[in-house]
């Protein structure tokens, strides 16, 4: 079975070649050379490598140099400004550099919240052009996605993190699955999949989070698992569990079958990015 991680983060420490605009929860830094030590420990073939937007805004340059160190362990998602006027040339370029698989729009900093936004609308018809899909945080915008997911039904959108709110650290939401019917409701549009990232930071129990996998499953059950992705969200999960719990909450419970796990943990994640890791 490949295992493929839908979201990681790596950076270096903050520096002046490539000052960090903000602080993200985690290690001081995580190279890609720890992401991929992390990954060996624990048998994950691969990892979507998503730029880290608190750190590094819109330039996904240490992304693209951990890339050239590994080129077969990580696909790269970059943000894109939907404000920006370029921003279908900056989707085009990215679309042509080796170890692209999707973009991000950070729907939670600043991005309108009209679905008819002219800058929106141009970032999600110009990914359709290219086969590329678009990662949305969109923690609190879920009705809005709903109305994108229509009018770009070619468009291919991965929610980021179940499109619930999640902590950086403990204690879980009281109510972490309040949102879920928003989430659910998307289900109806056939170019809609979830990231199932990040869901252990929403248990009220410890490892192996055994009260997650009733909500998750309504997921499961709404999307099926060919839209369902799993990931750790790491490193922002770190203050919360491991690494490894991340993976073996997944990895070891009854809740899934092995062919459940094989689709969850890898075979939804190529179908959507059309990648797969390797280690050559």
């Amino acid at each position: 079975m490949v295992i493929i991680d839908a979201q990681v983060h790596a950076y270096e420490h903050d520096h002046p070649g490539r000052p960090w605009a903000g602080v993200l929860t985690g290690p001081a830094e995580v190279t890609g050379d720890d992401m991929v030590a992390a990954m060996d420990a624990v048998g994950v073939d691969g990892a979507v490598l998503v730029s880290p937007f608190t750190m590094y805004g819109y330039d996904a340059s240490y992304a693209l140099e951990v890339h050239r160190q590994h080129p077969g362990r990580f696909g790269l998602v970059k943000p894109v400004d939907a404000s920006d006027p370029r921003v279908a040339e900056t989707i085009a370029d990215w679309a042509a550099t080796t170890g692209t698989v999707g973009i991000r729009l950070m729907m939670n900093r600043g991005v309108s919240t009209d679905p008819a936004d002219s800058g929106l609308n141009l970032v999600l018809a110009t990914a359709a052009r290219h086969a590329l899909p678009v990662n949305l945080m969109c923690t609190g915008r879920l009705e809005q996605v709903t109305q994108l997911a229509g009018r770009h039904p070619n468009t291919q959108l991965v929610i980021d993190h179940l499109g619930l709110p999640q902590p950086q650290e403990p204690p879980a939401p009281a109510a972490p699955f309040a949102d879920l019917p928003k989430l659910l409701a998307l289900a109806t549009h056939a170019n809609v999949a979830v990231k199932i990232s990040g869901a252990c930071t929403l248990s009220h129990e410890p490892f192996p989070y055994k009260d997650i996998w009733d909500p998750l499953w309504r997921i499961f059950d709404a999307f099926g698992l060919d839209r369902c992705l799993w990931g750790t969200d790491w490193t922002r999960a770190v203050k919360v569990l491991t690494y490894q719990e991340g993976v073996e909450a997944f990895r070891i419970t009854d809740r899934l079958s092995d062919s459940d796990r094989a689709v969850l943990m890898g075979g939804t994640l190529e179908r959507v990015y059309k990648w797969s890791p390797s280690k050559a």
